[in-house]
């Protein structure tokens, strides 16, 4: 049996109060994380936290796993909460351990994520003193924490990460770092055990006042063409049923941020899939309306039909990648904004009815109120323009004349043009494969819009990217932890090679570990994104965006093959279409990691595309 099975059946310490046994300052944050019900705690030593690590050998429900680099342990601790709902725990020693972590912790900032990070500190005495391995983590992670601990008394650490595990995790989640002194590490106390939280000031589930419930009721009553914009507060709230009720309830047309999808069905008939910068015409058309250019460009942007005239924003935060010229984003439309941070309220965009809540009791009510007062209206005539915009912009691709030449990086292609292996082609293959069953994570470029648009996603926590922060290096050790939350579950890194190279060291860790997530390289030898921009923006210009070698193009640089079988993982490569169903099972197929290195052409735009900072009326589909 797996390491990763057996840790389902340990049973977490008792979280009984009271007075403990005289214990070391490191063993009583190992019991405290016992007590939270950790089960495992992604963790690289050093000088400054080997007294937690030695503590931590002694836990029998805690499974300690070794990333190859911290920054790998702190994505996979964060893949691990984003699957889960529950906090996700890494651990890194002072200086420079501790800031490898920093990407992660304000990954988790921008997305909402319950991460907490333990770091190791020198002694107290050498604090400020510029010691060997010293950085002032407390004070660097202040401006991308939701709170920050640094450990001053051995006798405060059972309420410390009682605290810490309490504040990730309520409210609007987010990290927390535990900044840990090794001299009160090895200083021996009896711990006094707390079942209480007391938080002044501190409101972590509001509640929506039924007035300003029912206000909305009424708008959708006057309405003739709202539209649900959900984001990943409804994931993080666990409201996806909840969601789905209410607009089968209402019938009013869904569509999601990146950091939304799956929590409503994309292949459900009120589905507009995901909006913004890369989401789906249509989606757009819908929130801010349709435009088209007149025959002279010069000449104003004419309007050919109006987007919602209600937007019901619930659980998001106006992100600019969505929203694009933010004024112009539904300039209309009466917007309601529903979320639990009021801090998000009109920061971005002014709303007319803005209204702080827990989204699932928001929602809750709402569905109460809807069963006692059913919605008349249908919308028939809106979701016939919503039917006629989906016809017309439907997400498709082609392979062109450009990109079958541009795959002759490599002698294999000559003659072969007609067996291209476009992106598209291997998510929506993947999907077909899957059944639509996978969990995906992504790594941060083309290949994660990609995986937004062709694998349709139909459950919340099954799509987890870096959306707010944009973490290269995100995908593959957010897989590990995936996996090692849901072990009897598919889980698929697709990734770009600039992006998987960021953390490659972490297949040793899947192959020692025994984690079987896989990994499959979309390689366009590019930093496709930003080759992107540049064929729109730059006429072409490469600006250092080439990641091959250019002694030798011929060759596919690096071979990822050889790279993953000296970690000790089955890996392959895939030139021509003709192989790359066969391919795609062999990697399924596997109970073991796997990398799958899928040559494709560098050519290929991510379409549609709103260029930033502009409106829906500048899309490209």
């Amino acid at each position: 049996m797996s390491k990763i099975k057996t840790i389902k059946k340990r049973k977490t310490v008792s979280a009984k109060a009271g007075l403990g046994r005289p214990m070391l300052g490191s063993e009583i944050l190992v019991e405290a994380l016992e007590r939270e019900g950790v089960e495992v705690i992604f963790a690289y030593p050093g000088g400054a936290s080997m007294e937690l690590h030695q503590a931590l050998t002694k836990s029998k429900q805690i499974r300690v796993i070794l990333p190859r680099h911290e920054q790998g342990g702190s994505f996979a601790a964060e893949g691990y909460a984003r699957a889960t709902g529950k906090a996700g725990v890494c651990m890194a020693t002072s200086g420079p351990g501790a800031t490898n972590l920093v990407t992660a912790i304000a990954d988790a900032y921008m997305d909402s994520v319950p991460l907490i990070a333990v770091t190791g500190q020198v002694p107290q005495a050498m604090i400020g003193k510029g010691g060997f391995q010293e950085t002032d983590f407390f004070g660097m992670t202040l401006p991308v924490v939701k709170h920050s601990y640094l450990i001053t008394d051995t006798n405060d650490i059972p309420r410390i990460v009682k605290e810490a595990f309490f504040v990730a995790q309520s409210g609007r989640p987010g990290p927390v770092v535990i900044d840990f002194p090794k001299n009160l590490q090895q200083q021996r106390v009896q711990p006094v055990w707390t079942n209480e939280i007391k938080l002044r000031g501190y409101e972590s589930s509001p509640k929506a006042d039924d007035v300003a419930l029912n206000e909305i009721i009424g708008l959708i009553e006057k309405a003739e063409r709202p539209v649900l914009y959900v984001g990943g507060g409804i994931i993080t709230a666990n409201a996806s049923d909840e969601l789905r009720r209410f607009a089968k309830a209402t019938q009013i047309p869904v569509t999601t941020t990146l950091m939304g999808i799956g929590s409503f069905p994309e292949t459900h008939p009120l589905s507009l899939r995901w909006l913004g910068m890369h989401g789906t015409a249509y989606a757009n058309w819908a929130v801010s309306g349709e435009y088209k250019h007149r025959a002279n460009t010069n000449d104003p942007i004419e309007k050919v039909a109006d987007g919602a005239d209600l937007l019901l924003a619930f659980g998001v935060r106006f992100d600019d990648r969505v929203t694009g010229k933010v004024e112009k984003f539904c300039e209309t439309g009466t917007i309601v904004h529903i979320d639990i941070d009021p801090s998000e309220h009109n920061k971005n965009r002014f709303v007319q009815l803005p209204i702080i809540s827990d989204i699932k009791y928001a929602l809750n009510r709402l569905n109460g109120m809807i069963a006692k007062r059913p919605i008349a209206k249908k919308f028939s005539t809106w979701h016939a323009q919503i039917a006629k915009w989906k016809a017309k912009a439907p997400l498709r691709y082609s392979v062109s004349e450009e990109a079958s030449r541009s795959q002759h990086i490599t002698e294999h292609m000559v003659g072969k043009e007609n067996e291209v292996i476009l992106p598209q082609m291997v998510i929506e293959m993947l999907y077909e494969l899957t059944q639509g069953e996978a969990i995906i994570t992504t790594g941060v470029g083309q290949h994660q819009m990609w995986a937004g648009q062709w694998y349709k996603f139909s459950h919340p926590r099954q799509f987890i990217t870096s959306a707010g922060l944009g973490a290269m290096g995100f995908g593959y050790p957010s897989a590990l932890g995936i996996k090692v939350a849901h072990p009897d579950k598919e889980v698929i890194d697709i990734d770009g090679d600039g992006s998987f190279l960021m953390n490659v060291q972490e297949l040793a860790t899947a192959h020692i570990e025994k984690i079987a997530a896989k990994a499959i390289i979309l390689n366009n030898q590019h930093l496709g994104m930003v080759v992107q921009w540049e064929d729109r923006f730059y006429a072409g210009n490469r600006g250092h965006t080439y990641l091959g070698d250019p002694e030798n193009m011929k060759q596919i640089y690096p071979d990822y093959v050889a790279m993953s079988k000296s970690f000790g993982v089955k890996s392959e490569r895939v030139f021509f279409r003709k192989d790359l169903r066969a391919a795609l099972q062999r990697m399924l197929d596997t109970n073991e990691p796997y990398v799958l290195d899928v040559v494709t052409p560098y050519t290929e735009h991510v379409l549609p595309f709103i260029p930033a900072g502009r409106t829906v009326a500048d899309i490209i589909y």
